[in-house]
């Protein structure tokens, strides 16, 4: 992807003399073959933080609102999507949110990386919440392993609402590749499904230090708006709808 090397050699230097982001751990994403990135999500630019600190590219799924927006900066925005091949994901569920799962699947089978946020959508307070089972779909029908990543700081730098990041310390933690091959036979047991994913959150939460709250963030930012105390955009709650979340 061309223009996603040109974007990371240009923009590289300017982000990192501005926020000298750090990153350990980079040993454990491995030099070649597929693996799955598994990331929380505080703000929109820990898709800009993680895919710069890292060697090997690595596409993430975004919601396809970033498809469609008007005016310059929603042209500008849906073609930085395109052209860093951002996956667009219909966060309504159904077939398109399936589509979605596929296009990362055969990324995997084509041996790359792909990078998921399992809590399908941005933390409302910086807190970690319970992740969706696209991951652990995508774990087992690829077999690739998943890696969890805690982006530190992102939250305070870039909250809600905040559309360039304040100056402050951002860091990636990247943990040891976790490998599920074993339930692979077990592909499509829901219970299966919701332990590995239990897993994966268990290990970001480790990792980042966050507090971790057993409830989907897209619940609690639609309950935050409907009290009036969250003015953000709010996903579908129809959390058991889209596995690609």
């Amino acid at each position: 992807m061309g223009f996603y090397k040109v974007l990371k050699t240009m923009g590289s230097p300017v982000l990192k003399g501005v926020y000298k982001p750090w990153v350990r751990g980079k040993e454990n994403i491995p030099a070649e073959g597929p693996a799955i990135l598994a990331s929380n999500h505080n703000a929109v630019w820990d898709s800009v933080f993680l895919p710069m600190l890292i060697d090997r590219e690595v596409v993430f799924m975004g919601k396809a609102d970033y498809f469609s927006g008007k005016g310059a900066k929603g042209w500008a925005t849906k073609n930085f999507m395109r052209a860093v091949g951002t996956i667009p994901v219909d966060r309504t569920g159904g077939k398109a949110a399936m589509a979605a799962l596929q296009a990362g699947l055969d990324r995997l089978n084509s041996g790359e990386l792909f990078g998921i946020y399992p809590e399908g959508t941005r933390s409302p307070d910086g807190r970690l919440y319970r992740g969706k089972t696209g991951v652990a779909r995508l774990a087992l029908e690829s077999g690739a392993p998943v890696i969890p990543v805690a982006m530190i700081g992102t939250h305070a730098a870039q909250p809600i609402g905040q559309k360039i990041p304040s100056r402050t310390n951002i860091g990636v933690i990247i943990g040891e590749p976790l490998d599920f091959s074993r339930y692979r036979p077990l592909a499509k047991d829901r219970y299966v499904l919701r332990a590995i994913t239990d897993e994966i959150m268990y290990n970001l939460m480790l990792l980042s230090g966050q507090e971790y709250v057993d409830a989907y963030a897209a619940d609690v930012k639609a309950q935050l708006a409907a009290e009036g105390e969250f003015d953000g955009p709010v996903p579908d709650t129809g959390h058991n709808a889209s596995p690609a979340e």
